[in-house]
């Protein structure tokens, strides 16, 4: 069984592996982050016969969204030959529950300029397993195989992989399979306990420097609280050759009120 199964040119069926971590009866929003940029890619496929790789994508989580098909909707915001902004929107036919605008480049041969200053982490076998249910309930999180090295409260490196496809039946890319776990980093590093404080993030945003390869996705985190409900999930992101770019989400921490 696939995350999502297509239902027509627009509309997708999500299936139990898409069910959330704070709300079973709502979809996770971490598998649509990767079908946005499947189908983000698909409509450039259709549109231009030369090459584009995204380097920017920014999610922002405008509301919950309950177990139903959804609809995915593209349109380019700023064409250009060289450089490209697209939208993309996912949610019910008349109400977005995310939105997605991606940055696209034309690529050029940097080869000889190749230089990363972000450090790298420990290799997946490297890493001893860890059931992220023990923490969470859901079927996104029950999908994923986690290797977790916590370093205390708020602080973890860890890699992620899930052998569920994105969408039955289709040909998925490296960064859209990767995109789809790319969320999982604010449930990795907990800062405090969910029963005691709820903290979604309600945006994402991965800048790039290469596409991933392979299966894993790896992941250098810290999550800070602030002192007015605000937090911050910042991670590394790395494949199993090194750092590809940087993740970070905002969040919303609310503290949970015994008996309510």
């Amino acid at each position: 069984m696939a995350y999502f199964e297509r239902l027509g040119d627009r509309w997708f069926d999500p299936s139990s592996h898409t069910t959330g971590a704070w709300d079973p009866a709502v979809q996770h929003i971490g598998p649509s982050f990767g079908l946005l940029v499947h189908e983000v890619e698909g409509d450039l496929r259709r549109r231009r016969d030369d090459p584009v790789v995204i380097s920017r994508l920014t999610y922002e989580i405008l509301g919950t969204v309950p177990m139903d098909p959804v609809a995915v909707d593209v349109q380019v915001v700023r064409p250009g030959r060289t450089i490209e902004l697209v939208e993309a929107t996912y949610g019910l036919a008349d109400r977005v529950g995310v939105r997605l605008r991606a940055w696209l480049q034309q690529p050029r041969d940097t080869t000889e300029l190749e230089a990363v200053g972000l450090d790298p982490i420990p290799g997946p076998t490297d890493m001893p397993q860890w059931d992220p249910t023990s923490v969470w309930q859901g079927g996104y999180l029950a999908s994923a195989e986690v290797r977790r090295d916590s370093v205390g409260p708020g602080r973890a490196r860890y890699w992620v992989r899930t052998d569920v496809p994105l969408v039955a039946g289709e040909s998925v890319g490296g960064l859209a399979r990767s995109a789809a776990l790319f969320d999982i980093a604010n449930g990795m590093a907990v800062r405090a306990a969910p029963e005691d404080v709820q903290f979604p993030n309600i945006d994402l945003t991965a800048h790039l420097f290469r596409e991933p390869r392979g299966e894993w996705v790896g992941f250098d985190t810290r999550v800070s609280f602030g002192p007015g409900g605000l937090g911050l999930t910042s991670s590394v992101l790395h494949d199993e050759s090194g750092p590809i770019g940087t993740l970070a989400q905002t969040l919303t921490v609310r503290p949970v009120t015994p008996g309510r």
